[in-house]
Formats: C-alpha cells, structure tokens, sequence
C-alpha cells in the first residue's frame, strides 16, 4: 500500500496489520468498530507476505505428509489405500 497520512489510510493500516497478526475476523470487527464483516474485505489488504506464508505452510504439510508417506506411516501403508 502506499503511504498516506489520512485516517482512512490508517485505518486500512490497522485492519491490514490485524490480518497480518493473524487476529480473528471478530476480534477485528470489535477493534474496528464494524458491524459487518464487508468492511474487512473493503479495509484489509492481502499482502505478499501473507500468500508467501501461506504458500511456504501449505508446501510443508504437502512435502510432510508425501515423506511421511514414503517411509511407510499411516499414509503410504497398504490398508489406507
């Protein structure tokens, strides 16, 4: 986002930086003062960093559950195909 010194600026900062502490979308509304889980999606932003997490936390449990697999856990023995 660029920067901006305008409270609605701010208040896109906030709502953006929740979502990036991971705060639950109620807890936000609370903070925020908003009735309607619409104004999360006008306000926060979804930012590299957090497709980047996601992608990196996806692809290990991914990469966990096909090495788990390949040394015959749960997943990899003959009962669970």
């Amino acid at each position: 986002m660029p920067r901006c010194g305008t409270v609605v600026c701010t208040r896109h900062t906030a709502a953006t930086v929740l979502l990036i502490l991971g705060v639950p979308e109620r807890v936000v509304m609370q903070i925020m003062g908003w009735s309607s889980t619409a104004m999360a999606t006008r306000y926060q932003h979804v930012t590299g960093g957090i497709l980047a997490d996601l992608a990196q936390r996806v692809g290990g449990l991914i990469w966990e559950v096909a090495k788990t697999a390949d040394e015959g856990g749960p997943e990899g023995s003959k009962g669970a195909r």
